[in-house]
């Protein structure tokens, strides 16, 4: 399975509670901050689809999106 998730990066507060959840550890902070002041989660390719990061932010940032092993992402195709 190829998974990816979306992250509303001018939703998001900077609570940091999607970092330690993410069992590949593909999220970080950014360092820049969004129009709120806020610094927001950054993806890096390994997503497993888990929903962890979705399950626990609470201002739901996060959409996760799965695809069926063969089939990959493209072009900003989700």
């Amino acid at each position: 399975m190829h998974a990816t998730v979306t992250i509303d990066i001018e939703t998001c507060k900077g609570c940091v509670l999607c970092i330690p959840v993410c069992p590949p550890r593909v999220l970080e902070m950014s360092t820049a901050v969004n129009a709120k002041g806020y610094r927001y989660p950054l993806l890096h390719d390994g997503c497993t689809g888990c929903e962890l990061c979705a399950k626990v932010c609470p201002d739901f940032c996060f959409i996760v999106y799965r695809r069926p092993s063969g089939h990959t992402f493209q072009n900003g195709e989700c």
